[in-house]
């Protein structure tokens, strides 16, 4: 007998990939008209990208520079947005928790606004239902489950990204992230604050390894603690649009009355509809039962 929960994961999971597959070609036919016309090719003049032709006369790959969202994964980018560009991403999660009741999370909104080519600020909101925070997502949180109630939060984030350094040899490509996420409405409207690093290095035949640590500081009633968020991504690029990955990460307290330690594992599939448009699903599972069963997450990415 398959239980009502893990009929409503399977649902929704399915509803997702649905989404996808029915967006997807309507866009890449919209794609085909926009990637020939004039249009197209005055984007990239108006912004100084004009493609350069190679040896052979013929141009050369649009999708070499491409969008690269934060969402895409736990691990965020270790890349900054283009001076005086933009990148909105946009997602869905659903979360299958153990003992409370399943959690929502959306539009896990994310403006972001590149003011040099070394910093870019950022703004976003979600909103969250259900048993637990949406914590398999850089829009999700903590929030609280009481009793039988199920509690609802909406939350707005807002900070900067700093690129440190470029890959040399070694030498990782990274990035630092200082954010603050303050509750419109919730259980407690507490602003907690969170400091993370990412580093990454471009291996051989197109596989990316990229890593992060989260920092956190948050409140539950009068209940102050700190959180820490490793995680380790697996990239591989199959072709110009498609590129899967492998990932690990957890959340761990300190300091709380009752700590936890979450452990996750989750692959994931994306697609570039065009260089400056990604959608993505992934799929993870809770290895340890402080961590939710199962959880998906599917959503999109624009640059202009």
């Amino acid at each position: 007998m398959i239980s009502r929960r893990r009929f409503h994961s399977a649902a929704w999971i399915g509803l997702a990939a649905c989404c996808l597959l029915r967006i997807g070609p309507a866009v890449i036919r919209a794609e085909d008209w926009l990637t020939t016309s004039p249009l197209w090719r005055s984007s990239f003049l108006v912004r100084g990208q004009e493609p350069e032709l190679d040896d052979a006369g013929g141009e050369e790959n649009p999708f070499a520079e491409h969008i690269e969202t934060d969402r895409d994964s736990f691990t965020p980018s270790t890349r900054t947005v283009n001076a005086g560009r933009w990148i909105i991403e946009s997602s869905y999660s659903f979360i299958d928790n153990r003992d409370t009741a399943e959690t929502h999370s959306l539009p896990e909104s994310l403006l972001r606004y590149g003011l040099s080519d070394w910093i870019e600020l950022r703004l976003g909101g979600n909103y969250e239902v259900g048993g637990e925070g949406a914590d398999v997502s850089a829009g999700g949180g903590i929030a609280e489950f009481d009793g039988d109630r199920i509690v609802r939060e909406t939350q707005i984030l807002y900070g900067l990204k700093l690129r440190l350094s470029e890959q040399q040899n070694w030498l990782p490509e990274s990035s630092v992230i200082v954010q603050g996420h303050t509750p419109l409405a919730g259980p407690d409207p507490a602003t907690a604050f969170s400091l993370g690093y990412v580093a990454g290095w471009e291996l051989p035949d197109e596989w990316k390894l990229d890593s992060a640590i989260r920092f956190g500081v948050d409140k539950e009633k009068d209940d102050r603690f700190e959180t820490w968020s490793p995680s380790i991504v697996l990239r591989k690029t199959l072709t110009d649009r498609w590129n899967v990955h492998a990932e690990y990460f957890g959340h761990f307290s300190q300091d709380r009355t009752d700590n936890f330690a979450k452990h996750f594992v989750s692959p994931g599939v994306h697609y570039l509809i065009t260089p400056n448009i990604e959608i993505g699903l992934r799929v993870g599972r809770g290895l340890n039962n402080e961590a939710p069963r199962f959880f998906s997450n599917a959503g999109l990415g624009w640059r202009f």
